[in-house]
């Protein structure tokens, strides 16, 4: 089998990092080199990590970096791989044994892929809730590639995947963006690739439901339209506009249900509008109206508490 250029970018990952290396350690034999972007760590990342793969026997290059930012550290470790295949997984979750081995033994098929796609395990606070896989592939790149956009695949988390350094080429993350730019590479890698499935796990994805929902509530709407400027640019790589315009849909939804979670219905309605006037399954239109009524409710009822409040 061929070599594997595994990807981890970590800031302040000192707690975790070991035992993601440990979870590693029985693929060595095919990784090449695990390039570990330390990004402008306050603790012990490097020196934890540098002591894990000793032990692990695991050949780490540490690459130090000040971008402050999981794709730019990850675009740093691309510019440096220099194996034919690229394994991408945070420091904070765990890869499960011969998940790795599978993933390049479906690449080295005739004829090979460019891209492979695996299962994965969701944790959240700790307890297994499911068991995500693949499905949905066709063998036409761009195809998939508006399908992945509007939610019509599954989101391929990163440690779930295997793609060709020959595919990924020049393409990059985006950086500053708040969200969804693992979305934008993946599409990109996608319109490009031919692409197989591995229906096992390849890795454990450890959710914080709380911190995924955060970065919706960081200037929400400059935030969205620097996000949905990346998204346009999808437009070099064939990806139709109604894709992107119903992606721009879906993440909206998604940022109006959790500002109407935390309470603040004014910004929820305001996202509520750019997701209903985009193209839509039945399943979110469904969506959208029962939002709608939930605000419109909310604002009812919460409109008389406060007047006896203040009363």
């Amino acid at each position: 089998m061929e070599a594997v250029s595994v990807i981890i970018p970590a800031h302040d990952a000192a707690r975790t990092i070991a035992r993601t290396l440990a979870s590693l350690a029985s693929e060595k034999e095919v990784i090449g080199e695990v390039l570990l972007v330390d990004d402008s760590s306050s603790d012990a990342t490097a020196t934890v990590a540098s002591d894990a793969a000793l032990r692990c026997g695991l050949p780490l290059r540490i690459i130090k970096s000040s971008c402050r930012d999981a794709g730019g550290s990850r675009n740093l470790a691309l510019e440096q791989a220099r194996f034919p295949w690229i394994y991408l997984i945070d420091a904070d979750d765990l890869h499960l044994e011969g998940g790795l081995r599978a993933l390049l033994a479906k690449a080295s098929a005739q004829p090979g892929p460019g891209m492979v796609v695996g299962a994965y395990r969701r944790h959240v606070k700790g307890e297994e809730r499911s068991t995500k896989l693949p499905g949905g592939y066709v063998a036409s790149g761009p195809a998939n590639a508006c399908a992945y956009l509007e939610g019509r695949i599954r989101s391929i988390a990163v440690g779930s995947a295997l793609v060709s350094r020959r595919v990924v080429g020049e393409t990059r993350f985006a950086t500053g963006l708040a969200y969804d730019e693992d979305t934008l590479f993946w599409t990109r890698v996608m319109a490009k690739a031919s692409l197989a499935v591995v229906t096992r796990p390849i890795f454990i994805y450890f959710v914080s439901v709380e911190r995924s929902d955060d970065r919706f509530t960081v200037r929400p709407a400059k935030g969205f339209l620097e996000w949905r400027l990346a998204l346009r640019r999808l437009r070099s790589c064939g990806i139709a506009e109604r894709s992107l315009k119903t992606r721009e849909g879906l993440v909206a939804l998604k940022i109006a249900r959790v500002h109407y979670a935390r309470g603040d219905f004014d910004m929820a309605a305001r996202f509520l509008n750019v997701a209903e006037a985009a193209p839509r399954a039945g399943a979110d239109v469904w969506r959208c109206m029962r939002y709608r009524l939930k605000i419109a409710l909310r604002r009812r009822f919460s409109a008389p508490a406060a007047q006896l409040q203040r009363a």
